[in-house]
């Protein structure tokens, strides 16, 4: 079903597919009978479309993207997992987004708004918010969730199972083997704390006493010397903050680091921005 697109008559549409309106599809691209294109989507030259993938409105998909192929994962046997990807997605030259497994929840999820620049590659069964940037070369394991507005510079490698908290910035080169707090900066391999990403909180509108605040946090949980492990210093930090949401989020988040996290870096800078 192609209603109302424009369809290079060199590409490959198989049967089942569905192409929203005002689609475009460019030369010698392929889109596999179990795709769901949503309206108003541009898809490059030379794109590969396969699985059982649905793609929301006004993604942009460059050459040479391959999204859907099976997960690289021995242990995939064909089950019908699927790869969901969300509005307003830019993805960029070579990059490779694949769908899940039986042993992750059968589910690849992608937000909304997000830009994977060129060599990216996210792997099976992880989940992916809203307004990440992605630059080039970045490497997603299978099974990582990454929150909203997370930066992730050149070359970055993320293990499997990490998570990544929102508005969090991992600098290039970066190997995380470890989950990152919502609002921090992580660096060097593996990577360790570098402090908060103040410019992040600055785009995200968070007012200057909720910064303070989350600041304040930071430096209680890892700058700080004292005998507290981290669950003590948690439980100082709630006792003495009034209902911030902004800090129980990451408290919250450090309590549910199944793969924990890094300390901090101490000849980062304590601030540092993104």
């Amino acid at each position: 079903m192609h209603q109302e697109s424009d369809i290079h008559p060199t590409s490959v549409v198989y049967p089942g597919a569905v192409i929203g309106k005002g689609c475009t599809v460019g030369p010698y691209s392929v889109i596999g009978s179990h795709v769901e294109i949503g309206p108003e989507t541009v898809i490059g030259p030379h794109v590969v479309l396969e699985g059982h993938t649905k793609i929301g409105s006004k993604n942009r998909i460059f050459q040479f993207a391959s999204v859907g192929a099976i997960p690289q994962d021995l242990k995939y046997h064909g089950e019908a997992s699927e790869l969901i990807i969300g509005d307003g997605n830019i993805i960029r030259e070579y990059v490779t987004l694949q769908p899940g497994t039986s042993g992750g929840g059968m589910i690849t999820k992608i937000g909304d708004r997000n830009l994977f620049m060129a060599n990216t590659h996210v792997g099976h069964d992880s989940m992916v918010g809203n307004g990440c940037v992605f630059a080039n070369s970045v490497a997603v394991a299978g099974h990582v969730t990454i929150g909203s507005y997370v930066i992730l510079g050149g070359l970055v490698g993320i293990h499997q199972f990490v998570r990544l908290g929102d508005l969090a910035i991992i600098g290039a080169g970066a190997m995380v083997s470890k989950d990152i707090p919502p609002f921090c900066v992580a660096q060097g391999d593996r990577a360790r704390l570098g402090g908060v990403n103040r410019l992040g909180l600055d785009r995200a509108k968070i007012s200057k006493d909720d910064q303070i605040t989350i600041r304040r946090a930071y430096r209680t949980l890892f700058v700080e010397k004292s005998s507290a492990g981290i669950r003590e210093r948690v439980e100082m930090i709630r006792a003495s903050t009034e209902n911030n949401p902004h800090v129980e989020k990451l408290l919250s988040f450090i309590l549910e680091a199944k793969r924990g996290v890094p300390k901090h870096r101490s000849s980062a800078s304590e601030d540092s921005e993104g």
